[in-house]
């Protein structure tokens, strides 16, 4: 029985190593920026930095990107739902779970409706 094991205490080591070898590697090739008055701080694009302040995200931002987020997990919730309906057709069972769709979407839509009455989707 222990001989079974073997596998996954390789898999384990493995999974415990790779990251740990990946950042030792990347840490030795890594260039180290010199921040002189000559070579000022640059942003991610290149382009210098006016000041060390951050500039805040709005919060809009942060709301559309969790409403992107809910569409695609109800996408990834639809989907196997899709392709099952047939099969429940088949046994019967088709009124069922097209009204557990129904109830889903419905749930999904009153949470958009309260969004857009308390202004969440308004950009202006």
């Amino acid at each position: 029985m222990p001989l079974a094991y073997i596998p996954e205490l390789i898999f384990a080591l493995l999974v415990l190593t790779f990251p740990v070898v990946t950042l030792l590697v990347l840490k030795l090739f890594r260039s180290v920026p010199s921040e002189s008055p000559a070579n000022p701080q640059r942003d991610e694009h290149g382009t210098p930095t006016d000041s060390n302040a951050r500039n805040p995200y709005l919060a809009r931002f942060f709301i559309v990107a969790m409403l992107f987020v809910i569409l695609e997990v109800e996408i990834i919730f639809l989907i196997p739902w899709a392709i099952l309906f047939r099969s429940s057709l088949l046994a019967g069972m088709g009124g069922f779970a097209l009204m557990s769709v129904i109830v889903f979407a419905g749930i999904l839509l009153v949470g958009y409706v309260w969004l857009y009455k308390k202004g969440a989707l308004d950009w202006t």
